[in-house]
């Protein structure tokens, strides 16, 4: 069955989509995707922002600037200027968006005790979940800024949408759990004395294992945090919502490779129990069949044929190296059905192989071209 071509140009000039979440494994063209995006919407007049997850700096490199922090950057590209459209990018400091928050909700006597909180120090930096919360976080702050028609975001390189999806919550019921509230009695309310000797003999337990400093430190925590603490679950509703909003579009990035496509399978499915509104699959690396040639068996047998009688090697292995593309064209053929017979509503684009890596915006043009251009079978639309 054939898939319905994405018309990813449509999706970028539509001023009714405000959001584009970029989602997949890790490996599959996720950021180049999403530059590449940025890059089109902006040379087509849009006011567009660029937001990666991803740890790695290859966005910067490609978009030909030296780094990228949490401030989002203009990217110099006078065609977008032209049609009147811009272009900027950031990537997640999560840290620094956890500090501003912190900033923005607490007076500053409260906030200074926080920042220098080492338990705080130590959550807002490598708690699990916390990355994918403050990309909530920040998509919310970009939107409500209401600086940018399109906000294209590149969401860290997980095995599911489960993380970017669930962080909110996870983080919530952390911090709202029954265990942290418990710690944090002494220091907030005095209840300790009302629960009793057996809260007593749990945080005197916990102060042998983890330290009694430490356990201070964490009740200090959360007595300071009360304050700021209010807003993060309204917020991570707020920005759920948004995800859930028509103004949204989810891609599902992939490769036409088994690994890659299962997983893609398991984000559809998960997206669609979530309600998210996916707008469609970009298969990356794809290899387009030859008009003309013969199939990858009868190609194989010729060139066997001709090493055997110790002729025209040349010819022999021109022969071998066709049958190799036609196999691997139609191993692909063959996964790219197999996706879309299991979804043949979610509509397909396919960007072709590169001979060379993404470095710089030339090349982020051309796979925005082919994004825009090419649809199922890789046939042009």
């Amino acid at each position: 069955m054939s898939a319905e071509r994405l018309d990813v140009d449509a999706l970028l000039a539509d001023p009714g989509v405000r959001t584009i979440v970029c989602c997949g494994s890790g490996g599959v063209g996720k950021t180049t995707t999403a530059a590449a995006l940025g890059v089109r919407a902006a040379e087509m007049g849009r006011g567009a922002v660029v937001i990666t997850v991803d740890p790695a700096r290859r966005l910067a490199q490609s978009l030909g600037l030296t780094e990228l922090d949490n401030t989002p950057r203009p990217v110099p590209l006078p065609e977008a200027a032209e049609a009147g459209g811009s272009l900027h990018a950031m990537m997640l400091d999560m840290k620094r968006t956890f500090d501003e928050i912190v900033e923005a909700h607490a007076d500053p006597e409260r906030a200074r005790e926080i920042l220098a909180n080492p338990f705080y120090r130590s959550m807002s930096s490598s708690f699990s979940g916390t990355q994918e919360y403050m990309a909530m976080e920040k998509l919310g702050q970009l939107r409500e800024s209401g600086e940018w028609d399109l906000i294209v975001v590149d969401t860290p390189p997980s095995r599911s949408a489960l993380d970017f999806l669930d962080a909110p919550k996870r983080l919530g019921r952390f911090l709202d759990g029954r265990l942290i509230r418990i710690l944090g009695a002494p220091a907030r309310t005095g209840a300790f004395r009302l629960l009793g000797a057996g809260v007593g003999a749990v945080t005197g337990i916990i102060s042998k294992v983890v330290g009694a400093q430490a356990l201070k430190d964490v009740q200090s925590f959360i007595s300071s945090f009360d304050a700021v603490f209010g807003g993060f679950q309204e917020r991570a509703e707020r920005t759920y919502r948004l995800l859930q909003a028509p103004g949204t579009a989810f891609l599902v990035v992939a490769v036409p490779e088994p690994d890659a496509l299962r997983e893609a399978d398991y984000f559809m499915e998960r997206l669609a129990a979530d309600r998210m509104p996916l707008a469609g699959v970009v298969l990356n690396r794809t290899h387009r069949p030859e008009a003309d040639g013969p199939p990858a068996e009868e190609a194989l047998a010729a060139s066997r044929e001709l090493e055997a009688g110790g002729e025209h090697p040349l010819a022999a292995a021109a022969l071998l190296l066709h049958a190799r593309a036609a196999r691997l064209r139609d191993r692909e053929a063959e996964l790219r059905g197999r996706l879309t017979a299991a979804h043949p509503r979610i509509p397909v684009a396919e960007v072709p192989a590169r001979a060379e890596d993404v470095y710089d915006i030339g090349a982020l043009r051309e796979v925005g071209e082919a994004l825009g251009e090419a649809g199922p079978d890789g046939v042009p639309g």
